[in-house]
């Protein structure tokens, strides 16, 4: 038996509740991660003896000597950890991984940057970056990363192209193998299309795809952030408002008021979604992924740096924020565009990316051929009853979303993390028990206001 740490959240075989996956954060901030770290899993799942144990994102030191005892290899899929606010994490790895034994690989990684960086840009973390990358290539061959920019900047670190680092691209794209099918499509005014979008955008790319949204009735909005999945399920608080605007942010939005909104828990229900679309846009990278990956015709709009690199190694359909005024058409651009540029380089890619496997001796599925006869994955996900994609708060009848009030909060004070008791008799202890009272009295409060919350946003939109 193979026992495998990963850093993850959830597995494809765990069925967490909304409430809880936003509890634990099960998504790490963005459901995009599930993706990649599901392409991982079903790679390197060869067969019933091995098994894959979430690290829910948490890093301590202090494990060291237990995960030395307890598993065979520690593997780290990353999407852009080379950045400022990852650092405190990145730190944290490095002093783990130093104190490993085990094999630690780094199955993609890659740098935050500006959409056109410049070869000898320095960032503050380089020091981090350097640190953690010396640990990681003590515990294996080498690390895979997204793309050319982040392989330029480890080379300007010091690190070696094709001994040191490899560019692999992201391991979302070869879920189902060396092969990529997209799908002809006939797009009309009509079809059932998928939108995604990032707040982060600028104003010319949101006025965009919400101009082109209304091109289609039939469309879904797929969000993908945290803050998303809790305002999908209760109703609020409200995505903050951005100077841009254009962003679906609130529960009157008509995306989520008109029941437009599919908020996906798994990755195999969002797979399935996807394949029914005829087209799908927006300026999310793992959300146009999913999509390529589905055999769905998508065109995505890169805005930065680490969208640029992946877009350019998997050659993915794309239009380039800069290219967008007010007078681009959408169905100008899918007229233009070649929906199966990604499905040519695919194979190349694919073989480059079993490379890096074998050379850090990573055992996979296709170790015999690219088409296994069993991929045990797909096997166990069989028996397993898969979370539904999550519809909005507005679509609830009110006893539903009463029920979602109630056990969120039911959880969230589960979860509150309680306070040191003081010595017994002292001024501290005295203060604490009245600010208990304060909370507790709070607590009964903020209950009875989420289902008057609750009954309002019913009201609002309650089914007739």
């Amino acid at each position: 038996m193979k026992k495998y740490l990963i850093r993850s959240g959830i597995t494809p075989f765990q069925t967490f509740s909304p409430a809880e996956m936003i509890v634990n954060n099960s998504i790490g901030g963005n459901v995009g991660n599930l993706i990649y770290a599901y392409s991982v899993y079903r790679t390197l799942m060869t067969d019933e003896n091995v098994e894959f144990v979430p690290d829910y994102y948490k890093i301590n030191p202090k494990d060291a000597d237990y995960i030395n005892e307890t598993y065979d290899a520690y593997l780290i899929p990353l999407a852009d950890a080379f950045r400022k606010d990852f650092v405190p994490t990145l730190r944290r790895y490095t002093q783990l991984i130093n104190k490993l034994k085990i094999p630690v690989y780094v199955i993609g990684v890659g740098l935050r940057t500006t959409f056109d960086p410049k070869p000898d840009d320095e960032f503050e973390f380089d020091e981090d970056v350097k640190a953690f990358v010396k640990a990681v290539l003590k515990r294996s061959p080498m690390i895979g990363v997204r793309g050319q920019i982040t392989a330029d900047y480890l080379t300007r670190l010091g690190f070696k192209d094709g001994v040191d680092h490899m560019a692999i691209g992201c391991p979302s794209m070869y879920t189902f193998g060396r092969e990529l099918k997209i799908r002809e499509t006939n797009i009309t005014p009509e079809s059932m299309v998928a939108v995604n979008s990032s707040r982060l955008s600028p104003k010319n790319v949101l006025d965009f795809i919400t101009r082109s949204m209304d091109e289609f009735p039939n469309h879904y909005f797929i969000p993908q952030w945290l803050k998303e999945l809790r305002l999908t399920y209760i109703g609020y608080p409200e995505i903050p408002k951005i100077e841009n605007g254009n962003y679906p942010g609130k529960i009157t939005d008509p995306v989520y008021a008109n029941n437009r909104v599919r908020y996906f828990l798994n990755v195999p229900t969002w797979l399935e979604f996807l394949q029914q679309a005829d087209f799908a846009f927006g300026a999310r990278l793992h959300g146009n992924i999913t999509s390529t990956i589905a055999g769905t015709p998508s065109l995505m709009i890169p805005k930065d740096g680490r969208m640029r690199e992946l877009t350019e190694y998997h050659h993915l359909t794309h239009v380039w924020a800069k290219d967008i005024d007010d007078n681009t058409n959408i169905w100008d651009l899918i007229e233009k565009v070649d929906f199966h540029e990604a499905s040519k380089y695919q194979g190349e890619n694919f073989d480059r990316y079993i490379d890096f496997l074998n050379l850090s001796k990573i055992d996979h599925i296709y170790k015999n051929g690219n088409e296994p006869t069993r991929i045990p994955l797909d096997e166990k996900l069989a028996g397993v009853d898969l979370q539904p994609p999550l519809e909005p708060i507005t679509s609830c009848t009110i006893p539903e979303a009463v029920k979602r009030f109630e056990t969120l909060s039911e959880l969230e004070n589960k979860n509150a993390p309680k306070a040191k008791a003081p010595s017994s008799g002292s001024a501290e202890k005295r203060r604490l028990e009245e600010k208990e009272k304060q909370i507790k009295h709070l607590q009964g409060t903020l209950n009875r206001k989420s289902v008057r919350t609750a009954l309002k946003i019913a009201n609002m939109f309650a089914k007739k």
